[in-house]
């Protein structure tokens, strides 16, 4: 098969899924749309594992990636786009994480929304996500991501508020569209400042230019930082965090697939991809880590109070792409996208768990509401139980391994991040056993009736559960210490930066004796955190206090999430929406009243003139004679 062919197929297969089923979702059965939209994706899985075998063979021996250039597209003086993929070592990853994940959940989607009656809709919608999810890993060039990253918000705005009746819902799906628009502008900036920098925005091309500039280059240094703008907005950190706890209105299969295994890690996928720029722009980085830490650190503390299921796994989302992000900050790209694969497995896990836990619970989020459900959800309980423990930190799970990776070159970077990365790890292990144990374990808290309908979910939702179950168990041997498979394959994507900052890719300093023992602190912390929320959970049995509950103030103010939505709505939406209200009185004054106006005068005047058209012969006369004389006297007196 022709490497052009097997690139557009990949893409293509999932934008027929969302053709078949957003044209003909009214009159096609649920079976039938469920079949396709997940076939569709299964497909592109299947030619991504394929393209992924024979990659080597494409590209002599996989050291130079592939180029599949569809057509021509954009010609402007000396600039020339072209709509084409680039097939290299981090494309190929994220198409197996997308197509693969994807696909589970997928699966996952057909028993969860069977009985809703947008169901055919909604597939629709899923498979457009997937496409331009996949556009956005597989271009050559900046544009072709821009285009995936603005696809994948447009389908993040109409999945959160796809139950649209809901305000509240359609709400939060404009919040996420505003705020992820704020950093789609600075990504914007970014690409036009490598234009007229570079004058090309191929990837191959800016990078083999940039490794001839100089280390801490003020251009570089603005290009980089807005493109982390962009980042930022898509991959939640402060300040444009806000949007993805809210973003959990949408179907749990949303969160899933998303806001936990895909779109948000888009930002980290740039900052790969784009890694000789940021090795160059060393302040960047700084930076970068010193947002990451606070945004890990702040949307952990926060998920410690929270009590929706959902809400907590999504600050828990937040948190670790402050993780990633610390990684990146340290020049650590391998770990921070073996993080990105890990945490697909288990926080897709996690999220698909919580959908068939509201399954069973008629529709019902709060954890304080659960409480023994063990017993009714084997499989969701021994699933789940296996997420927690990845996303914990604790070996020997995925988790334990990619985290301990980041915090391990963050420890030769600065300690001090270290340490706080360290101490965020143990409110991770906190509040995941404090939602695990409140959610399974204890007495039931719902309702009788919630009780007598307690049931395992169908074997369309299990099945994908047991699967990245088993990912998230066994996924830390894609790079395991010492034998570094994933850094191996990795390693031809950062020559560009090894050429322009050797030591930020030499050789550990870290001795094997010190990296046990920051190995054994971690794991430590964590399981240190598992024992205090099992004794206050368990032992003695607390439950959550009831929202008009007394609070001390520090509670009170981590429970309202450090009040910063209430900070950007007196701060930034009322004093925009007061301006935008006085624009509109101003313009709808003096607009109107020139439109106005104008009208009015065309009347009147139109009234008094319509008079002299009375139909007489000899009025008509004289008025084309002094009409006459006029004109000659302007031609020939005045000269005008």
């Amino acid at each position: 098969m022709q490497i052009e062919l097997l690139c557009a197929l990949i893409p293509l297969l999932p934008l027929i899924g969302f053709l078949i089923n957003g044209l003909g979702f009214r009159r096609l059965p649920n079976g039938l749309a469920g079949a396709v939209a997940t076939g569709a994706v299964l497909a592109s899985f299947v030619l991504s594992i394929y393209l992924f075998s024979a990659f080597s063979a494409f590209s002599a021996g996989g050291s130079q990636p592939l180029i599949a250039t569809l057509f021509n597209w954009i010609s402007v003086g000396d600039l020339q786009i072209n709509f084409s993929f680039q097939i290299d070592q981090l494309s190929l990853l994220m198409l197996l994480v997308v197509t693969g994940v994807g696909s589970l959940i997928h699966l996952y989607s057909i028993g969860y929304m069977s009985h809703d009656a947008g169901f055919g809709k909604f597939m629709a919608f899923l498979n457009l996500f997937i496409f331009f999810m996949l556009l956005l890993v597989m271009g050559s060039n900046y544009v072709i991501m821009f285009i995936g990253w603005e696809g994948v918000g447009l389908c993040s705005y109409l999945l959160i508020g796809f139950w649209n009746t809901n305000t509240n819902y359609n709400n939060a799906a404009r919040k996420a569209f505003v705020m992820n628009r704020i950093g789609d502008l600075g990504f914007l900036l970014g690409i036009f400042m490598l234009i007229n920098t570079f004058g090309t925005v191929e990837y191959l091309d800016v990078f083999k230019q940039a490794t001839s500039l100089e280390m801490g280059d003020t251009t570089v240094l603005a290009i980089t930082l807005l493109l982390f703008v962009g980042a930022m907005g898509k991959s939640a950190q402060i300040p444009l965090f806000t949007w993805l706890p809210d973003a959990m209105a949408g179907p749990t299969p949303v969160s899933a697939l998303i806001h936990a295994a895909t779109m948000v890690t888009a930002g980290i996928y740039m900052v790969v991809r784009s890694n000789v720029l940021y090795t160059l722009s060393p302040l960047t980085l700084e930076i970068i880590g010193g947002i990451a830490i606070a945004t890990a650190l702040l949307a952990a503390s926060i998920g410690l109070l929270q009590n929706d299921i959902k809400k907590v796994l999504a600050y828990s989302t937040v948190s670790q792409l402050g993780y990633m992000f610390l990684g990146l900050s340290a020049t650590a790209y391998t770990a921070g996208m073996f993080h990105v694969i890990t945490h697909a497995f288990f926080k897709a896990l996690l999220f698909l768990g919580a959908g068939s836990v509201i399954h069973a619970m008629s529709d019902e989020q709060d954890i304080r509401k659960m409480g023994g459900l063990r017993k009714a959800l084997p499989v969701t309980f021994i699933t789940f139980l296996i997420g927690t423990i990845a996303i914990s930190g604790l070996p020997p799970f995925a988790g334990f391994f990619s985290k301990d990776e980041i915090l391990a070159h963050v420890f030769n970077h600065n300690k001090l991040l270290w340490a706080l990365g360290v101490f965020g790890s143990g409110l991770t292990s906190f509040y995941m056993f404090r939602l695990l144990f409140l959610t399974f374990f204890g007495e039931f808290r719902g309702t009788d009736e919630q009780k007598h309908h307690l049931h395992e979910s169908p074997v369309s939702m299990t099945a994908p559960l047991v699967i990245l179950a088993i990912l998230s168990a066994v996924g830390g041997v894609l790079n395991l210490p010492g034998s570094g498979w994933l850094g191996d394959f990795m390693a031809p994507l950062f020559e560009g930066s090894r050429q322009v900052n050797p030591e930020a890719f030499a050789e550990s300093t870290i001795e094997h004796s010190t990296e046990y023992i920051l190995m054994a602190v971690s794991a430590g912390v964590a399981l240190l955190a598992l024992v205090i929320a099992y004794v206050m959970y368990i032992s003695r049995q607390a439950v959550p206090a009831p929202e008009t509950a007394q609070r001390s103030l520090p509670e009170q103010v981590i429970y309202n999430k450090y009040y910063v939505d209430e900070l950007y709505e007196t701060v930034v939406v009322r004093p925009i929406r007061g301006m935008g209200d006085a624009l509109y009185s101003f313009g709808e004054g003096l607009i109107d009243g020139v439109v106005n106006g104008v009208a009015w005068l065309v009347q009147k005047s139109s009234a008094q003139l319509r008079l002299v058209q009375n139909g007489s012969i000899g009025f008509y006369v004289l008025a084309m004679v002094v009409s006459i004389v006029v004109i000659f006297a302007l031609r020939f007196f005045i000269r005008l």
